[in-house]
């Protein structure tokens, strides 16, 4: 692997994914390199919304719900985010915003483990898990306890037979560090705890195995790697033996039993369908489902490989081309540790990452000063790598940002 441009023309060459990046209706003269904030178009949405919203809504009215498939959609298009994480049938349902799962989720592993008072919180995880982490714990009456991943070990040693819901990211959204799920579920389960995983990083980006895992539960985004546009509903997963004693906080009708019977008290349906509530967002739950299209045609084991090899690439580019620079890679160099983006601490990074947008290149930066790219295998090329690396010196050396 050369960090010249030469190089990467010939892998664009002989890239077996190349295909794909023309299922993207991505801007002329853009590098997208944000994909981990927002995936790109997929070309497949825009015909699917069109359809669903002329044909399926304008001529079919309310028998799109029964001629158009709208009412298995949430759990037919879990099925399919099911099979990208490694899960069954049956556990995985698409419906509501990334909060309402995640509160859904970390309540029902509170509640699948009565007595316990101990509810522990990834301490790096996205602000909002922090957030509902706290507010389940003031809700339940739960000590609340967070700890880096690093740290887990000794949190659960300290309160070994106390730990319940431990709410934990699966790669972490500032550095990109990739945890061993299967290790630390194992871990948990070893202290007597329920986990839920938050996917929303790693969800079509690595592999997850979520049922060889052992995983309890887990939620994740649509709009990441799924590409399912801004807003797009976010999926919980729920392993099937838990499925009996799932007791979810918030219920609606499409989770009842007998939905159509408007019965006076709640009785959850059997699987998966308790997770649903009330009426989806029907064209964003649609919308996404057109997005997988892609990601379930390449396959998210080739996605990976790829991306791991653009990271190896932009990393090698980092220590030849900003040699000078100061940068310094903070995602782990262990390909088995490192997620679908790579981090770079970069002083003044939310302006570099404006300059570098004047320029065509789209990154994001995360406080205090992380730079992230995003290397999604689907659409990203060696090339933009290298063009993204040689706009970001120039950046640099021309001054443009004061640091």
């Amino acid at each position: 692997m050369e960090p010249t441009p030469e190089w990467a023309e010939k892998e664009d060459a002989e890239d077996p994914l190349a295909m794909f990046r023309e299922e993207f209706l991505l801007p002329d003269g853009v590098i997208q390199l944000n994909g981990n904030s927002l995936g790109p178009l997929p070309r497949s949405v825009p015909d699917a919304v069109e359809r669903v919203v002329r044909r399926e809504w304008g001529e079919h009215l309310i028998g799109g719900w029964w001629d158009d498939g709208w009412w298995e959609a949430p759990v037919r298009v879990g099925d399919r985010i099911g099979r990208l994480i490694g899960a069954g049938p049956g556990q995985t349902v698409v419906g509501e915003s990334t909060s309402v799962q995640l509160f859904n989720a970390v309540t029902a592993a509170a509640r699948l483990c009565p007595g316990r008072g101990v509810l522990v919180s990834d301490a790096a995880n996205f602000p909002t898990d922090r957030y509902l982490a706290a507010s389940v714990a003031r809700l339940l009456g739960l000590e609340l306890v967070e700890t880096p991943v690093d740290g887990l070990g000794r949190v659960l040693a300290r309160h070994r037979g106390e730990v319940g819901p431990v709410l934990l990211g699966a790669v972490d959204f500032r550095t990109g560090a990739l945890t061993d799920i299967a290790r630390t579920t194992a871990q948990v389960r070893g202290a007597g705890g329920v986990t839920v995983w938050d996917l929303s990083h790693a969800a079509g980006a690595v592999p997850v195995e979520a049922d060889a895992a052992g995983v309890d539960l887990a939620v994740g985004c649509g709009y990441k790697y799924l590409c399912g546009g801004p807003g797009a509903p976010a999926f919980l997963y729920a392993a099937a033996r838990h499925h009996a004693a799932l007791d979810l906080p918030v219920t609606g009708w499409h989770g009842h039993a007998q939905p159509f019977d408007m019965a006076d008290e709640f009785v959850p349906a059997a699987g998966i369908d308790r997770a649903r509530t009330g009426t989806p967002h029907v064209l964003s739950l649609l919308a996404l489902e057109a997005a997988l299209e892609p990601l379930e045609a390449a396959g998210v084991e080739a996605v990976r490989r790829k991306s791991l090899r653009l990271g190896e690439y932009l990393i090698q580019l980092v220590a030849s081309v900003l040699s000078a620079s100061g940068l310094r890679v903070v995602t782990p160099s262990d390909p088995d540790r490192r997620g679908g983006h790579v981090a770079l601490r970069c002083p003044g990074a939310p302006e570099v990452s404006a300059a570098l947008k004047v320029r065509g290149v789209l990154t994001d930066a995360r406080p205090p000063d992380l730079l992230r790219l995003c290397l999604n295998g689907l659409y990203v090329s060696y090339t933009d790598v290298f063009r993204a690396v040689t706009a970001l010196r120039d950046v640099l050396a021309d001054g443009e940002v004061t640091r």
